[in-house]
């Protein structure tokens, strides 16, 4: 997709990888929909890169439920859709409170599918679109401390797949971003809980982990929405592991050639 004179939309862009991502779009001359909860963050980014601002508290359903019709009604049509906005929690699943479980599956997987939900219609009567889903490696290997974190992102990526399958013929690409530790306020939350501590130091020793600076997930994720490329995965080192959980969602794509993703007249 050229991405000149288009409106990206990316949640979770007042800070960490969105803001990264928000002026990487703007760069290769996107019109880009700012989103988060912190309003004076986004302002003053907006000021920078000439985007506008729309807050929205993505843990609160009511909110999320016109979030697109309302972007689209304060700064026009939404033709790339990032769901790059979450949260984290780094502890037992037995001192994690419902109200958090709630909330971390809300803001990480309910929220990003609803906009999706809102978004592809939209995209599909204007005949193009793309969407970005934000996950995680945490989808796929699992660490003490992160199950509630590592579900959602499970969820998201699954559902990206689903997404696919549904999408297949239709103008709309779709983009999942599977990422490993990248330096962020929420990468430091990992120490806060010494199982998942340990475990992160040790792939670090093993050297199947690195830190990847923003700016360099920004820029693949930039191309892979240039290119219409389904997949971004970092560290490459671990490629392994993504490649694995993909390996059945494949396999029945190739089992399922023929079959109409969509009922006749549809």
């Amino acid at each position: 997709m050229d991405l000149h004179g288009r409106r990206v939309l990316v949640t979770g862009a007042s800070r960490g990888i969105g803001e990264s991502l928000a002026r990487s779009f703007a760069g290769a001359g996107a019109k880009v929909a700012l989103a988060a909860r912190t309003e004076a963050a986004l302002r003053t980014l907006a000021d920078e890169i000439g985007g506008t601002v729309h807050p929205v508290d993505l843990a609160d359903p009511v909110q999320v439920a016109t979030f697109v019709h309302r972007v689209e009604d304060e700064a026009g049509p939404v033709d790339v859709l990032v769901n790059n906005a979450g949260i984290d929690i780094t502890k037992a699943i037995t001192d994690t409170t419902e109200e958090e479980l709630r909330r971390i599956t809300q803001v990480n997987f309910v929220a990003p599918a609803e906009l999706c939900r809102q978004a592809i219609p939209r995209m599909l009567r204007r005949g193009q679109g793309h969407i970005v889903n934000i996950s995680s490696l945490a989808g796929v290997a699992v660490f003490p401390g992160l199950v509630a974190y590592s579900s959602t992102k499970a969820a998201l990526s699954h559902f990206t797949a689903g997404l696919r399958a549904d999408l297949k013929k239709l103008p709309i690409g779709t983009t999942l971003v599977e990422l490993g530790p990248i330096p962020t306020d929420m990468l430091e939350h990992v120490d806060s809980y010494e199982p998942t501590s340990k475990s992160f130091r040790r792939l670090y020793r093993l050297q199947l982990v690195v830190d990847v600076p923003r700016e360099d997930v920004a820029r693949q994720v930039l191309a892979a929405v240039q290119r219409d490329k389904k997949h971004v995965r970092i560290p490459k080192r671990a490629l392994a592991f993504p490649l694995l959980t993909e390996a059945p969602r494949r396999t029945i794509e190739i089992l399922l050639t023929g079959v109409p993703p969509r009922p006749k007249g549809r």
